[in-house]
């Protein structure tokens, strides 16, 4: 989130007569376009003041300006780092030496994703959409930024997966461009040409190809927590099931991604089948079984395989503690572990490159810091940083370190959080007030990231509590099933039973408790305050769904694939009626407390419609509801200036309905 110093006051739309803002191209995935009848506040662009360095209570800006990189990968000799980084105020491609030194910017005005280098490292590969309607094109950069293509243009509809490069050059993804809403696999080349080599029935994608060239590894959805694992024979186009269980005993074969070994004998995997935690796993082509390498209490994630010899010689891996990384290798071919650095607390992203000399990429980002990269010696187990975080200068030594905390809920599941309270807090009757903020997915984790917002707040007095409730991932798999379908609203009562055990700790004042969530946690927020009135003294629902069948019917190709599993088949009458009664639109008239609400016009997974219908209802019922509409985003906020602009409305409205004193 970062710079570019710009941003905002309100705009209020003009009402009257209903009108449609929406480019008419975009209508995808349910993105028709905001209703400009309905009062809003938009973002104008206005100048933001800061405040000074070392200044406390420090402005929100600061926080949403400390800055690290984003997503990051070595070249293919181990000498250069690329990375993406929204320091200029939205995401874009930058390099720099693996043995740290200055940075330089490779795309501009681009909005980039995760770059990935082609396998003779002569260029950066990347896709780009246009104001997160998340229908990419892809692109191509020379090393050296000079020269730039586009491989495939964008196209209306085609929501793209980027697998993987074969040695050749050619590269393997999924695609919707066979119009149907079903992702299909395609093998594209650097030259512009394409090929459909799988056509699915609903959610397939293409993860890695051997590096013989000659199998690709393959995903098929099934729920957002699950899925079937398939090896693909490129040259024959034969799918081979490598595993498929009941769809009631549904598992993960993806938490770890996939490393070849460089001989193309099999490749090590993480999984949970037929285990609550995703475990170190190898499956050998030739005789066609895996088996566990290591058993683990904790989910195995981001493996990376490297080094000299027809295996690879160092194994990487992180595991994911409550939401908290441990860094682990292994030496396969002495059979021991290796002894691995320090690292700052939070999560870690691997990539380990180089064969006689390898060397691992170690990105960093945690509490205490928005991104740092690491170059870690395999050999030798010790570690540099090559890149430090920019804290807009904040003290780190005042940033919060979340607790993980446990209670029970009414029903004997132990449910899970990390709790932010500010230095010094008090308890009982001097215990601090609160906001809930419940994460996304619902399949997703509160992790021990950097929270601007969280940070913030607990900076001003206010607890932050981030609740992993039933369904979360990073706690077993039976414990991400326990909101499916007729539970789901099981998972709701959780944040209750969650704020009541807090409060009868003496941890946090419960009768001076707000929720706020985006995506599916906006969701949580509708569905709390409508379920459970009185529960909690205001909302903050960004982009949430307000009626399941409505947001189900028009839900992007992204989500399809998981939600007939997640949530039930809503072209069944009996899912129908079932969300006609179970969704918080239908019990709008039981929310009783301000919300504050917002949405991206062209938000492609959950239409701006389903926020707009909770304001008008909660206004005509004369609730408070301010609404914050934006136009040039998505789902969720990418561009520095709209983030600026919206996370100061969303802390000043917090801060008034918990009775905080704002300083001047």
């Amino acid at each position: 989130m970062k710079r570019l110093l710009f941003t905002t006051a309100a705009a209020l739309a003009v009402c009257g007569a209903p009108a449609l803002a929406q480019d008419k191209e975009e209508t995808f995935g349910g993105a028709k376009g905001a209703d400009l009848s309905i009062e809003a506040m938009e973002p104008d662009g206005s100048p933001v003041t800061l405040g000074r360095a070392g200044e406390y209570p420090a402005d929100i800006a600061r926080y949403l300006l400390a800055s690290g990189p984003g997503a990051a990968n070595l070249s293919p000799d181990g000498e250069t780092i690329a990375f993406s980084w929204d320091v200029t105020g939205q995401p874009e491609l930058w390099v720099m030496p693996a043995s740290g030194g200055v940075p330089k910017q490779m795309t501009f005005q681009t909005g980039v994703r995760a770059p990935v280098w082609t396998p003779d490292g002569s260029a950066l590969f990347y896709s780009a959409d246009r104001d997160g309607n998340e229908q990419p094109g892809y692109f191509a950069l020379s090393a050296d930024g000079s020269t730039e293509t586009e491989i495939l243009p964008a196209k209306r509809g085609d929501f793209r997966i980027f697998g993987d490069f074969a040695q050749d050059g050619s590269f393997i993804y999924a695609s919707t461009a066979r119009g149907t809403g079903v992702f299909d696999i395609y093998r594209g080349t650097m030259d512009g040409s394409s090929e459909m080599i799988f056509q699915s029935e609903l959610g397939h994608a293409a993860r890695s190809i051997s590096p013989d060239g000659q199998y690709a590894i393959v995903t098929e959805t099934v729920g957002e927590d699950g899925d079937n694992l398939y090896l693909l024979n490129l040259a024959s186009k034969e799918m081979t099931t490598i595993s498929k269980p009941p769809v009631k005993e549904r598992a993960s074969h993806t938490l770890g991604g996939f490393e070849w070994m460089p001989n193309s004998s099999g490749f090590y995997f993480s999984t949970n089948r037929d285990r609550e935690f995703g475990t170190l796993s190898f499956y050998g082509v030739e005789d066609g079984t895996f088996a566990r390498v290591f058993e683990t209490d904790s989910d195995v994630e981001g493996l990376e395989l490297c080094g000299p010899g027809a295996g690879g010689s160092y194994l990487f891996w992180t595991e994911n503690r409550d939401g908290f990384d441990a860094l682990r290798g292994w030496h396969t071919v002495e059979k021991r572990s290796i002894e691995m650095p320090d690292l700052p607390e939070g999560k870690y992203s691997l990539d380990c490159e180089g064969d006689a000399d390898p060397r691992l990429l170690v990105r960093v980002n945690g509490w205490q810091t928005p991104g740092e990269l690491w170059m870690v010696d395999p050999v030798e187990g010790n570690a540099e940083k090559v890149f430090a975080a920019n804290l807009a200068g904040l003290d780190p030594e005042r940033l919060i370190r979340p607790r993980v905390v446990r209670y029970k809920a009414r029903d004997g599941v132990e449910l899970q959080g990390l709790l932010y309270l500010p230095q010094g807090a008090g308890t009982g009757d001097d215990a601090p007030p609160v906001v809930f903020s419940v994460h996304g997915g619902p399949s997703a984790q509160s992790q021990a990231t950097f929270d601007a917002v969280a940070q913030y707040h607990a900076a001003r007095g206010v607890a932050v509590f981030e609740p992993n409730v039933r369904g979360s991932t990073g706690l077993g798999r039976t414990y991400s099933t326990l909101d499916d379908r007729e539970n789901r609203l099981d998972s709701v009562r959780d944040l209750v039973d969650l704020k009541n055990a807090l409060a009868a700790d003496g941890v946090i004042d419960g009768d001076r408790a707000a929720v706020m969530g985006g995506s599916y946690g906006g969701y949580m927020v509708n569905a709390v305050l409508a379920e459970y009135p009185g529960e909690f003294v205001a909302g903050v629902s960004l982009f949430g769904v307000a009626d399941w069948v409505t947001a189900l019917e028009i839900a992007s190709p992204a989500l399809k694939a998981a939600d007939r599993i997640e949530y039930g088949d809503i072209t069944e009458e009996r899912w129908r009626e079932f969300y006609k009664v179970n969704s918080p639109i239908r019990k709008a008239d039981q929310i009783t407390v301000p919300v504050l609400y917002s949405h991206g016009v062209k938000d492609p997974r959950i239409d701006i419609y389903e926020t707009e219908v909770m304001v008008k209802t909660l206004r005509a019922n004369g609730v408070e509801a301010p609404f914050v509409r934006i136009p040039d985003e998505g789902h969720g906020w990418r561009k520095l200036s709209n983030q600026l602009f919206y996370y100061r409305k969303q802390a000043e409205f917090l801060e008034e309905q918990l009775g905080i004193a704002r300083s001047e």
